[in-house]
């Protein structure tokens, strides 16, 4: 499944110079000036996990297969994109289409390079953009909110939870907070906000963008930025884009050496990735055999069946059972056969929930 994040920000903060880094391309086009991405850029990317090989030599695996995600560049954003400045409309829509939204944040100084607003502060850049999403979900909101309440006095139970629910989003709108702060009282006021397509609903990873002497600990304009994630809820990261760039083309062995150097353990994509699947509140598992060891992406809470129509939608609606074994005693035991032997494997039926790092097998009819 994987998931879809888009990346987005003030121009010339250092987006597409991630997102190239990021997936290993130059399908976005990097320059110094306003609006160089016009389309949104979209690119595949593996998800990293070391466990994957360990599995893989356990079990003779031939192939090894890991999890995407999709990054999608976006163009860059300037203030009055709620009312079509810019490249605004088309910046919105394109925000709507994806999971969650990356915002690079400029965090270095850098003289040649220019700044939308002649100045070097990503909690300002980040109130930008927010404010522009705030505006275009309440413009969206105060149009739609008096139709449902109109219909709600009409006896209309679903107008009734609509209003209930995209009403409190408005409120908190209109005191300039997001919409992701509307707590839905049921299943049905969960699908109402889900469907409203709220931009201010999407969650938020805010990725810092530091020059290479900061990677490791940052600077005081990513602290100020992670002051801020902490107290909205949001996710933070310290990434150096500069860095991630001069990594594409390395192999394993000289990445490492690189990333030692520069005081780092891991490179920004395997952070940014952490970061994101903390935040959509996914889980890998994984299937083994002698073909290949393959990795897969659900949401945190999924069961046994809706995981087997990740791999095949016949696999969730003929469930019978899965079979199961934790990924620390199917590594410590070799391998399948002798998890089964020390009696590690377990038989799950529809109503299990899916752990992250488990091993399995399904079968269906």
């Amino acid at each position: 499944m994987g998931f879809k994040c888009g990346i987005v920000g003030l121009p010339n903060v250092g987006k597409s110079t991630l997102f190239n880094a990021l997936t290993e391309t130059q399908a976005a086009q990097a320059a110094n000036y306003p609006f160089c991405t016009i389309e949104p850029n979209i690119g595949n990317v593996a998800v990293p996990d070391p466990r994957l090989d360990k599995l893989a030599a356990a079990a003779g695996s031939q192939k090894i297969i890991p999890t995407q995600l999709a990054f999608v560049d976006i163009a860059g954003l300037v203030r009055g994109a709620s009312k079509g400045e810019g490249l605004g409309n088309q910046f919105l829509g394109n925000i709507r289409e994806v999971d969650a939204i990356v915002h690079v944040l400029r965090c270095f100084e850098d003289d040649d390079i220019q700044h939308v607003e002649n100045r070097v502060d990503p909690v300002a850049d980040a109130e930008t953009v927010e404010t522009e999403l705030l505006l275009s979900d309440l413009e969206s909101l105060e149009k739609r909110v008096p139709a449902f309440q109109k219909k709600a006095t009409g006896g209309d139970k679903e107008a009734k939870a609509a209003v209930s629910v995209l009403g409190q989003a408005l409120e908190l709108l209109r005191a300039g907070k997001p919409a992701r702060l509307t707590e839905p009282r049921d299943v049905e006021e969960e699908r109402i906000l889900k469907q409203a397509q709220l931009l201010t609903t999407k969650p938020v990873l805010y990725v810092c963008n530091v020059e290479e002497a900061n990677a490791a600990a940052g600077n005081a304009h990513s602290e100020a930025v992670f002051v801020r994630a902490k107290a909205e809820g949001a996710q933070a990261v310290i990434v150096s884009a500069a860095i991630e760039s001069e990594l594409v083309g390395m192999d394993t062995d000289e990445r490492m050496m690189f990333l030692e150097e520069m005081g780092l353990h891991e490179t920004g994509l395997a952070r940014v990735i952490r970061a994101g699947y903390e935040l959509l509140h996914l889980l890998t598992f994984f299937t083994v055999g002698p073909k290949e060891a393959r990795a897969w992406t659900v949401h945190t809470g999924a069961t046994a069946p809706e995981a087997a129509g990740e791999i095949h939608s016949d696999f969730q609606k003929g469930f019978i059972r899965a079979e199961t074994i934790a990924y620390d005693d199917y590594v410590a035991l070799g391998g399948e056969a002798r998890a089964r032997e020390a009696g590690k494997l377990r038989a799950e039926g529809k109503a299990y929930v899916v752990q992250d790092g488990d091993v399995m097998h399904f079968l269906h009819s």
